[in-house]
């Protein structure tokens, strides 16, 4: 019925769905030991080298499923036991070397690992190599070639290296829970926790009770999902599960670019604060940059401050493609706002775990925000959004020359011009996922593609400008 981009996605959405399943029926103490077996019986082919191992892993992502590693503060997890299966990478010589005279590959080397066989062919110590890839640019016939394994070459900030067990390894200094090297390890050895559980308890504890509602606030690149069923069934079937009330984050995005365009007037540059990987991307490489990050929060906190502050006993699950939101919601300043974070693939396993099909309900409409807040979804959207405001404020002297970051390579080439003093622009749109918000790790599919769909979502919003949208907040 539905479809995800890989079948790793659908391994882990089954397991997600599982512990969703025995949570709702308050057996899963008695039931998880069983999730592995249920999902990977003896009779059924295994990648792995025997069902048991299989089974092993699967226990790994149960743990992953149902909070993960306690001691360790990133939401971002490497399962050992299923990292094994790729080669150890780096510079390789291949039978392309013709082992030629001018032996080019050997004088690049300053580090003596190049050598040469009786045939005069290129062979590369390992122990010696400093991965700086001379040997390959000095190669004539491009003999050398650098094997990187999926979640290096996925990890633009170099977060994810390997040890001495050939197991990927995260260096929280660096990561910023992009999650990109979740998306991209072919063997699903690396995922984001899941917190699924304090979402099946939180709803619990609404039941019957008024005085404890649970909000959901839904991210705009919600238009790109589901694409099997309706957007207004996605919304009704939120509501099965037990959910008091949907909105869309996208009027938090259309608070914040009201806010955020009055604060760039007011100091002449900034960086955009919506993106956490973004944000902490610069927190955690160019400090001195920090004072350019727009003080206001991102859409989701906003939106959840904005709840909170008018309804003390409410509970707020916001559902999103970002595994970096789930690091945003436990940090300082936003987890008094934000109970919990899920992904879309956690929501589809939400749906799945109490049966509900989501295609024979009736429609709910979902109009809380303006074509402006709506299109935060893609690359792009926050500076419309941002130069929409300032339309709408009368600030036509100020001359918006943005620096629209489509994914966190141009965030870093962005930053470093700034710091260098050569970048035109007086505001730096960070994405760290190319397309946007539905490029996101947590996506049940991605696609830049689906930068059309986000658009038809916005034109489909009553309100038109971003003023009419906040106008119902005051």
């Amino acid at each position: 019925m539905y479809k995800f981009d890989t079948k790793v996605q659908h391994l882990k959405y089954k397991v997600l769905r599982e512990v969703a399943r025995y949570a709702w029926e308050d057996t899963l103490l008695e039931n998880v030991m069983d999730i592995p077996a249920k999902i990977a019986p003896g009779k059924v082919p295994t990648m792995r080298c025997c069902v048991y191992k299989e089974r092993a892993i699967l226990a790994d992502r149960v743990r992953i499923a149902v909070g993960g590693n306690k001691d360790n503060p990133n939401v971002i997890e490497v399962i050992e036991t299923a990292c094994d299966e790729c080669p150890m990478g780096g510079y390789e010589v291949t039978n392309a070397c013709r082992g030629c005279l001018a032996h080019r590959c050997v004088d690049a080397c300053k580090f003596g690992a190049l050598s040469l066989d009786k045939n005069h062919v290129a062979h590369i110590d390992k122990t010696l190599c400093k991965e700086c890839g001379a040997c390959a640019k000095g190669c004539p016939y491009s003999a050398i070639i650098s094997l990187k394994r999926p979640c290096q070459n996925a990890c633009k900030i170099k977060a994810i290296s390997m040890n001495d067990e050939r197991v990927a390894t995260i260096d929280n200094d660096k990561c910023i829970s992009c999650g990109a090297c979740v998306y991209q390890c072919p063997f699903g050895a690396i995922m984001d926790k899941s917190y699924l559980l304090d979402v099946i308890d939180i709803i619990k504890k609404s039941n019957g009770n008024e005085n404890y509602k649970v909000y959901a606030i839904v991210a705009p690149s919600i238009s790109s999902q589901f694409s099997y069923a309706r957007l207004g069934q996605v919304i009704t079937g939120l509501k099965e599960l037990g959910f008091h009330t949907v909105i869309e984050v996208a009027l938090g995005a259309d608070m914040v670019a009201d806010a955020e365009s009055r604060e760039l007037v007011e100091k002449g540059f900034l960086t955009s604060s919506c993106c956490p990987a973004f944000v902490s991307f610069i927190k955690k490489n160019h400090p001195d940059l920090v004072q350019y990050i727009s003080h206001n929060l991102s859409p989701m906190a906003t939106l959840g401050k904005y709840l909170k502050e008018h309804d003390e006993n409410c509970r707020v699950v916001f559902i999103g493609p970002c595994t970096a939101k789930k690091a945003e919601a436990q940090k300082e300043g936003v987890k008094e706002y934000i109970d919990v974070v899920m992904t879309f693939e956690e929501l589809q396993a939400l749906f799945d775990s109490r049966d509900i099909d989501i295609t024979t309900l009736d429609d709910t409409a979902l109009d809380n925000a303006s074509f402006f807040g709506r299109i935060f979804a893609r690359s792009g959207g926050l500076t419309d959004a941002v130069n929409q405001a300032m339309k709408e404020h009368g600030d036509t002297d100020f001359d918006l020359k943005p620096c629209v970051c489509d994914g966190i390579e141009e965030c870093v080439i962005a930053l470093l011009k700034k710091k260098k003093g050569v970048l035109d622009a007086n505001f730096i749109e960070g994405m760290a996922c190319v397309g946007g918000c539905i490029g996101g790790a947590g996506c049940l599919t991605h696609g830049i593609k689906d930068k059309a769909e986000v658009d038809k979502y916005g034109k489909q919003a009553l309100e038109k400008t971003i003023g009419d949208a906040i106008s119902v907040l005051r």
